[in-house]
């Protein structure tokens, strides 16, 4: 297994093949590797819906998503599709998945099926080196918080971001699960392996800060969301049939591009139950 990095975040992965067997060494080796870099990605893999789960279990429990029905027989792998007619997609915002669960995803597993010959990348932002990089006070400010999450933003009837929920209102009707209305998390969390903080929070799953206003809110995670963006901390990633990515959602942000109208695109999704959020512990000797 050798590692390459792409970007300001991500490493490529090479000489594995993710439809074998995984040894002790190669299984420890990714989940390092994830901890390391965020994001992997994998080229030129031919894996079963099988295969795609056993990746996915290498960091956590496989969970159900409770927006789009899965796979038959496979319930922990769903379809994004976007297909020519349609005019928005299925995460085509910046956000962080799952971040409105009371133990929100922590990684994501997304295979392509089908995409199109240009278009269609996903940007990758790190939450971490950018909070690392805001001032002193703003960091201490931000610890003190603590954010309403909910998915009626995107999910709920008339909501303000449905678009980044994409155009499969069928599948959102025949689809199981019932969410919770909100749940609380830090603004800025720990990560769960090495316990730097990250930004965590975005306007499309983050109704307010708590005491506050939506409207007193969202100046602050618009800041936030555009600082963390910034093409430095931004790793855009380019997809072809086969290839697999994991990455790590308490550390990164992503934004699935729309810029490829009358085109289809199909993508296969794993993800990750996690734990509930920890608040940061603050710094020693103040800035990160």
């Amino acid at each position: 297994m050798k590692l390459e990095s792409i970007g300001p975040i991500g490493a490529d992965v090479a000489d594995i093949d993710l439809s074998a067997p995984f040894e002790r060494s190669t299984e420890e080796g990714l989940r390092t590797a994830l901890t390391a870099h965020g994001l992997l990605r994998f080229r030129e893999q031919r894996i079963s819906p099988d295969d795609h789960v056993r990746l996915a279990s290498l960091f956590g429990p496989p969970a159900v998503y409770p927006f789009r029905p899965a796979l038959p027989d496979h319930p922990h792998v769903i379809r994004i599709v976007k297909n020519p007619e349609d005019r928005t997609n299925f995460g085509g915002g910046w956000h962080t998945d799952g971040s409105w669960q009371a133990e929100p995803t922590r990684a994501t597993v997304l295979r392509a099926i089908e995409v199109p010959i240009s278009g269609g990348d996903t940007l990758f932002a790190d939450a971490t080196a950018a909070f690392r990089d805001l001032s002193s006070e703003m960091q201490k400010t931000l610890r003190s918080l603590t954010g309403v999450y909910t998915p009626e933003l995107i999910h709920g009837a008339g909501a303000q971001h449905s678009a980044v929920a994409g155009e499969q209102s069928e599948a959102q009707e025949t689809a199981s699960g019932s969410p919770p209305a909100e749940v609380e998390h830090p603004i800025i969390v720990a990560h769960p392996d090495t316990g730097a903080p990250s930004i965590y929070c975005t306007p499309v799953h983050t109704h307010r800060i708590k005491g506050w206003t939506r409207e007193e809110s969202l100046p602050l995670l618009e800041f936030l969301m555009s600082h963390a963006t910034r093409p430095d901390y931004v790793t855009r990633l380019q997809w072809r049939p086969g290839t697999v990515v994991v990455w790590d959602n308490w550390r990164l942000f992503h934004n699935a591009l729309n810029d490829y109208p009358r085109k289809r695109r199909e993508m296969h999704r794993v993800i990750v139950r996690g734990m509930r959020p920890q608040p940061a512990p603050a710094a020693s000797n103040g800035r990160e």
